[in-house]
């Protein structure tokens, strides 16, 4: 689905990637990993459309969208969401959903005055949608909730439903257990899980924990230095020498490593 060759990302004279090179298959939870600094963030940043590259070449499906801005990305099914949550505080959980779609009739003034029933209907379909969502995540107890109110978790799940509320092909996660509580994130983990084999969903995730990488991800890549280091099952990155000495060098033992 997202073939990604030879990116590099310079900041001046710090090669933040540097010439990475992966493929995304359709249809798998493809896990990245790697020490901090590695590259993986400001990866997802180039391939979401947040920072163009300084060379290389990104593709979805076969079409070339190095460089393409995020809104037109989006229309094309590619979503990114970050580890810290992009929420609007001031208005529900529900409306936070309603709010996604894009090029609904009631955005611009004239149809506000002369549309008004086929802007009820789309906003009563939006609602019904937001609904299915929030009961597919099991938060629909939060639907009339503040989103600024919720816990970090709980952003998290509503940053997933997000994606839900269009034609998501790939959606890219980033760091989604970040401040999460074990039992929040197994919900996550499950949901991303349902959301792959039930609808299909490709997804790509930046995590730390070994435990929830392991539970979802095959195959699992590497970055160190800007690189792809390695790529394989999780079995197979534990056991590669490359791997652990890039985390050794950041004074992650080799034992915990081995453990995840």
């Amino acid at each position: 689905m997202i073939v990604v060759d030879d990116i590099h990302k310079h900041f001046g004279g710090f090669r933040a990637v540097d010439g990475a090179s992966l493929t995304i298959r359709e249809g798998s939870i493809t896990g990245l990993i790697g020490p901090n600094g590695a590259g993986k963030t400001t990866l997802f940043n180039v391939i979401a459309g947040h920072l163009k590259p300084t060379s290389g070449r990104v593709t979805m499906g076969g079409e070339d969208i190095t460089g393409l801005p995020p809104h037109e990305l989006f229309h094309k099914g590619l979503l990114r969401t970050f580890q810290i949550a992009h929420e609007f505080h001031s208005m529900t959980v529900r409306e936070n959903l309603m709010m996604v779609p894009g090029d609904q009739t009631g955005e611009t003034l004239v149809n506000a005055w002369l549309k008004r029933r086929q802007i009820a209907r789309e906003e009563e379909a939006l609602r019904r949608k937001a609904d299915e969502v929030l009961e597919f995540l099991t938060i629909s107890h939060l639907a009339d909730e503040k989103a600024g109110n919720l816990s970090g978790g709980q952003k998290k799940l509503l940053e997933l439903g997000r994606t839900m509320m269009v034609d998501a092909k790939i959606v890219f996660l980033d760091e989604v257990g970040a401040g999460v509580n074990r039992t929040l994130l197994m919900t996550i983990a499950d949901a991303i899980l349902r959301l792959n084999k039930e609808r299909g969903y490709t997804f790509v995730v930046i995590e730390h924990d070994m435990d929830f990488i392991g539970k979802l991800c095959d195959p699992v890549i590497c970055m160190a230095e800007g690189k792809v280091l390695a790529e394989g099952t999780l079995d197979e990155i534990k056991a590669n020498e490359q791997v652990i000495e890039a985390y050794l060098g950041t004074g992650l033992k080799n034992k915990e490593m081995a453990n995840g």
